[in-house]
């Protein structure tokens, strides 16, 4: 009997999603919508409130980039033609071993980006997470050993305001891609962001000097770690995220995030 309902939950499964396929479809040929970045009408069954052209506008991060950090090379004018690591990775600074991003911080992927972090666009951030799950595969060897994937933390009285952190709506499914333990509740923020919106570089460095701590009685050692967040502006949070993984025990971490916020543009994050 219990093996019946086992054979039969596939089958249940297949149909919910067909089911779900169906109305999705269903959805936009009656009720069509428009995307939210260009306000064309989106003409395809999708659950990403985006078109497939906005989606396809992102620029990837060029293959010429720092080794360590994926900084564009091309923003730094006295970086030779040899050189494999940016200004701020030689020597190396970051506790993190490697990041890596799917592309640049511009244009549509900033208003993109400020819907995930702001509206909880949970297909959104799975979409995303399929993008991110192809960068990491793609990342060598420091990505393909890691052992756990572990978001960004929010602090827990900006996370009880907004309700999520926008981190785990890229982490959880990335995680589920690269077929890795997903570790939401491994890494703590005991320091709240300041309020201003706009840092100085200096000001961001101070702003998480400290403020990230493993949560007391978790299991971190020789542990290595996957930290994902939505973007990499100065590398600060990552590095100080990086740090308390680190005092804890983890063998390495690496970095990924959905977009690089290269030199020319890096005053206009949000995070």
């Amino acid at each position: 009997m219990a093996n019946g309902v086992l054979r039969r939950l596939p089958l249940r499964r297949m149909a919910s999603g067909f089911l779900s396929e169906a109305q999705d479809a269903l959805a936009s040929v009656f009720f069509p919508a428009p995307c939210r970045i260009c306000e064309k009408l989106l003409v395809r069954a999708n659950r990403v409130p985006i078109c497939e052209e906005c989606l396809a506008s992102f620029t990837p991060i060029p293959e010429r980039a720092c080794e360590i950090c994926a900084q564009p090379l091309e923003s730094f004018e006295t970086v030779t033609t040899e050189a494999v690591r940016c200004p701020s990775c030689s020597p190396p600074t970051y506790a993190f071993a490697r990041a890596r991003s799917v592309a640049i911080y511009q244009d549509q992927l900033v208003r993109a980006l400020l819907m995930l972090k702001y509206q909880r666009m949970e297909p959104l951030g799975k979409w995303f997470a399929g993008r991110m799950a192809e960068v990491a595969r793609r990342g060598g060897e420091a990505f393909a050993a890691v052992d756990i994937v572990v978001p960004v933390p929010l602090h827990r009285n900006r996370e009880r305001t907004r309700g999520y952190n926008q981190a785990a709506l890229l982490a959880k499914p990335l995680a589920k891609a690269l077929r890795l333990p997903y570790r939401p509740v491994l890494l703590v923020r005991t320091r709240e962001r300041p309020e201003t919106r706009v840092l100085s570089m200096a000001e961001r460095w101070e702003a998480v000097r400290g403020a990230f701590a493993t949560r007391p009685g978790s299991q971190v050692d020789k542990l290595r770690v996957l930290l994902v967040d939505d973007v990499l502006t100065t590398g600060a949070t990552l590095d100080a995220c990086a740090r308390a993984l680190l005092d804890s025990g983890a063998k390495s971490v690496v970095g990924l995030t959905v977009a690089r916020a290269a030199r020319s543009v890096a005053n206009r994050s949000p995070s």
